[in-house]
């Protein structure tokens, strides 16, 4: 894509937004992990609507081997061997990186880390101009899973609560998913591959956490020590039972929660269907039977017989392992109405800014304030992004009037909710579909005296999970040109286990 937005361009074939109904897209996911990498192919036909492109199917095209992600230490990403892996990857797809449209590379685990990040971004680097890369953290790893394994669609074919455990090797990641929607998100230290043994049965990796474990049933372990099977199941069992305990299924006890990486899930009396994703729910669902030298066949077969054990019905999930493997990023263009407020007019233009969307409640005569806060402060959790360096763009639907006593206090709860985004002078963008952009900006820079960059536009409709580009301003309508980038996720239901 090109990276004048004014002359936006979908695909290397010099197809221009204005001269097509629908358009075909390339796409490739990349998710590089702790434990494992792999990439999907996809084609995502896009159909106009209005003025954005929607995506109107989905067609996964090829899924290349999945790959232990290499190190050439315990800690360091291996990137000649992963960039030779990922050329496979391409080669085995049939498809050139030049004739890639657009596509997402995800960071998780160790991946995140500043030098592994750096190296496995040069490996991208001529693709810079059409990739989302997102780092993403524990919450936004739960949340892209729970979308991924397609739980968030089950969730809404029922008024019940819908369970995602993403069990992978470092960690688990659970998210209860309810109305279409993730509801809450955690996290806890367990995973298949915090204790790994060669082909002798000796530890060549143990991470704290495993030791942890292993301690926790009073097994020793260090690197070169040779677990019998009964000390390996007997972790595995003291794992699963964390597990069920962090998603609010079993009283949380103490250890447990120790173990977790967010806070705690409410205890909850039963789920209306159950998924697994990530490495471990290959063995869950008994896709696969190779051992791979860590704890995962023990930890499936474990983890399968206690939520069982709760009578939670366990459904097939859309995807596995590749859950958090994401289709696709979505080009849209928009254009911003003309009240809107920027303010400095240098803050833009400004790109890929991560999207997202609380639920506000706009309904009394006033905006709560506190409301306000929390919902952004649950937003800015489930989507990994409560860093005081990283800005976001804030959607949202106004309604009811805009006096400034509401305005005030909804200015405030945002104020309160990203002090310190707004602290560490990074942008405050807000997004909004109705024509408020202007008032909204004025009032937080002017009457509330925010003295960090203040980008208050409107027209726009946001999702979570986009990704936004703000060109700068047009002198001929004082617009300014928006892109879109979505990342998209499979839509077909789960099935029956």
């Amino acid at each position: 894509m090109a990276d004048d937005t004014s002359g936006a361009r979908f695909s290397s074939v010099d197809r221009h937004i204005a001269e097509e109904e629908e358009i075909e897209l390339t796409t490739v996911g990349v998710d590089i992990g702790s434990s494992t990498s792999h990439l999907v192919f996809s084609r995502v036909l896009m159909e106009r609507i209005g003025a954005r492109y929607i995506v109107a199917q989905r067609e996964t095209i090829h899924e290349p081997p999945i790959q232990l992600t290499p190190y050439t230490n315990g800690a360091d990403i291996d990137a000649e061997a992963l960039g030779e892996f990922i050329e496979k990857s391409f080669k085995s797809a049939g498809i050139a990186r030049s004739d890639v449209d657009t596509g997402a590379l995800i960071l998780t685990g160790v991946a995140v880390r500043r030098r592994n990040a750096r190296a496995i971004g040069d490996l991208f680097s001529a693709e810079a101009g059409k990739f989302v890369a997102v780092s993403a953290g524990d919450g936004l790893e739960a949340t892209m899973a729970a979308h991924g394994s397609g739980a968030v669609i089950r969730s809404s074919k029922s008024d019940g609560l819908t369970l995602n455990v993403d069990i992978g090797g470092g960690t688990t990641k659970i998210a209860h998913c309810r109305g279409g929607k993730v509801e809450r998100v955690t996290a806890v230290d367990c995973g298949a591959r915090l204790i790994v043994l060669d082909d002798d049965g000796k530890v060549t990796r143990l991470e704290p956490t495993g030791k942890a474990h292993a301690d926790d049933v009073g097994v020793t372990l260090e690197i070169g020590s040779q677990p019998s099977a009964e000390d390996l199941d007997e972790i595995a069992d003291r794992m699963a039972m964390r597990i069920v305990e962090a998603t609010g299924l079993a009283a949380l006890s103490t250890e447990t929660d120790a173990m977790l990486l967010l806070p705690a899930l409410p205890q909850i009396d039963g789920v209306d269907a159950l998924t697994f994703s990530g490495g471990v729910s290959e063995f869950v669902y008994g896709n696969v039977s190779t051992n791979f030298g860590d704890l995962g066949p023990q930890l499936a077969k474990h983890a399968r017989a206690k939520f069982e054990a709760t009578g939670a019905s366990i459904e097939q999930p859309v995807a596995t392992i590749r859950a958090t493997v994401v289709g696709a990023s979505q080009y849209t263009v928009q254009l911003s109405g003309t009240t809107i407020y920027i303010e400095p007019k240098d803050s833009v233009p400004l790109r890929n800014v991560p999207v997202i969307v609380p639920e506000f409640d706009f309904s009394g005569v006033d905006v709560d304030s506190d409301q306000i806060k929390d919902a952004i402060d649950t937003a800015l959790t489930r989507l990994g992004l409560a860093d005081k360096d990283t800005s976001v763009a804030l959607g949202f639907r106004w309604k009811g009037s805009a006096s400034f006593m509401r305005l005030d206090q909804f200015g405030r709860g945002v104020q309160i909710a990203l002090a310190a985004q707004i602290k560490n002078d990074q942008p405050l963008v807000l997004v909004s579909d109705g024509d408020i952009g202007g008032l909204v900006g004025i009032h937080l820079r002017e009457e509330m005296k925010i003295e960090a960059p203040v980008i208050s536009i409107d027209g726009i409709t946001l999702s979570e999970f986009d990704y936004i580009d703000i060109g700068e301003i047009i002198p001929s309508s004082g617009a300014v040109p928006v892109v879109i980038k979505s990342l998209v996720f499979p839509a077909s239901a789960t099935k029956a286990e």
